[in-house]
């Protein structure tokens, strides 16, 4: 069945390659965007089916492109999603995802794109509802829910520890004889490995200690 789709990708190259595929499969693209703040405009405006959206794009050019889909997602919760990336990153993805539930979601390395069919067969299943999630993004989801600490380094964990005891980083750096700003940065260091990205660095702080209880 046809599909409306909203694309946001900011090489011009791939975009009007993406285009073009989608095109000769009998979808219509809407609107193709190549910033965040033009595909959430886009969607708002044109309603699409479904979105397929890469991760690095302006306006910062990190992870705009993925932020945008989880606040589409949460203003819309029955649209489907389809996030294409040269990389993955593992705290957003594992965020998208845990936003599917009935609708569908998906989330592809750009490696697949290449293979037309199988990137087109994604498109249609995610529409329908379905989850799409790349070989390598569930094995390192899974290795990073099994236990996250081991990514830390033994000062880290030490660091970590203190702050589960409730010490703040002045009296971490009075037990372990290192400057606060040593601190600053091993808790920066910390919450940047446990993936850690999504709230104010207080609450990131608290799931950091509760990730270090759980584990």
């Amino acid at each position: 069945m046809p599909l409306t789709v909203v694309l946001a990708e900011d090489s011009p190259l791939m975009r009007d390659g993406l285009v073009g595929v989608l095109t000769r499969f009998g979808h219509q693209v809407l609107a193709a965007v190549g910033d965040a703040d033009a595909l959430v405009t886009a969607v708002q405006e044109h309603n699409p089916d479904i979105v397929v959206t890469d991760v690095r794009m302006p306006p910062e050019n990190t992870d705009d492109g993925l932020r945008a889909a989880v606040l589409l997602r949460h203003e819309r919760p029955t649209l489907p999603i389809l996030v294409l990336s040269q990389y993955i990153e593992q705290s957003y993805a594992a965020h998208l995802l845990d936003l599917g539930s009935d609708t569908g979601v998906g989330y592809l390395l750009k490696d697949r794109v290449s293979a037309v069919g199988e990137f087109v067969d994604a498109v249609a299943q995610v529409a329908a509802g379905a989850t799409v999630v790349d070989p390598e993004v569930v094995r390192q989801l899974l290795n990073r829910r099994r236990d996250p600490l081991q990514r830390l380094t033994p000062r880290e964990r030490e660091v970590l520890s203190l702050m589960a005891e409730g010490r703040a980083n002045a009296a971490i750096a009075r037990e372990l004889y290192v400057t606060e700003a040593a601190v600053n940065k091993h808790v920066s260091s910390i919450l940047q490995k446990l993936d850690l990205h999504l709230d104010g660095q207080g609450h990131r702080r608290v799931l950091a200690v509760l990730t270090y209880l759980r584990a």
